[in-house]
């Protein structure tokens, strides 16, 4: 089964990662490569495993538009994003044999290294992936 793996940052964490100091500190160029390289080096440990489907990051979300609808009219705005609002920041699709594999593939995810306490309340969500309507049980 297919299982979807979300992260989340926010706009902060993006900051200090591109080596800005928005409150906690910017990250160093050795703990962004530090980062990197744990995930390149979990990236390629799935893609041997045959469980990697596919794997994006997304771009800081001071990018994101939001796209609504009012009165039958399309608006747009920027993204509505506090400065420590949690937002989607990149998922992984895995293909494996249970729910747990797909648990245990987070929790690496989760041993990434940074900075002392910027992933001090970090965590992923877990989704399974339906196939088909059929799947959704409704």
């Amino acid at each position: 089964m297919k299982y979807m793996i979300l992260s989340y940052a926010s706009q902060q964490d993006y900051d200090e990662m591109s080596g800005k100091d928005a409150g906690r500190g910017a990250w160093s160029g050795e703990e962004l490569a530090a980062m990197t390289t744990f995930m390149t080096t979990v990236n390629k440990e799935l893609e041997e495993s045959g469980e990697l489907v596919e794997t994006r990051g997304l771009a800081a979300p001071v990018h994101t538009r939001r796209v609504g609808l009012r009165d039958g009219v399309p608006y747009v705005t920027d993204g509505p994003y506090a400065e420590t609002q949690e937002v989607l920041a990149g998922y992984w699709i895995v293909e494996c044999e249970s729910f747990d594999r797909a648990l245990e593939i987070a929790g690496r995810l989760g041993q990434c290294p940074a900075p002392e306490g910027t992933y001090a309340s970090a965590y992923a969500d877990i989704r399974p992936i339906m196939e088909s309507a059929a799947d959704m049980g409704f």
